[in-house]
């Protein structure tokens, strides 16, 4: 799978298993090339999720949903996942919007 189709696959499962409000993605795999990682296919990404799921949720919680989200794309197109998990009140008042979503 090519790096816009899997990040394209990411923010689908995403869409579809959260009710996402906003997510970034940001494929970092340049960054790691040569890595033993890369070099199987995987690649390295990071996410900014916001989503009302993670509602007083700790940040592991919130994290194991978007594992739970992305599934099998962990054994195959992703190596490395970081990413950062908000409420959207959490998001608002980072952001200082005033809903806006993407």
């Amino acid at each position: 799978m090519t790096t816009p189709t899997r990040a394209r696959a990411i923010e689908e499962r995403l869409r579809e298993r959260l009710a996402v409000e906003h997510v970034e993605i940001i494929d970092d795999s340049a960054a790691h090339a040569g890595h033993l990682g890369a070099q199987g296919g995987g690649g390295h990404f990071r996410l900014l999720v916001v989503a009302s799921e993670f509602d007083g949720l700790s940040r592991v919680a919130a994290q194991r949903l978007v594992y739970a989200a992305v599934g099998d794309l962990m054994k195959s197109d992703i190596h490395a996942l970081q990413m950062q998990t908000l409420t959207p009140h959490a998001w608002r008042t980072m952001t200082g919007a005033a809903g806006e979503t993407k």
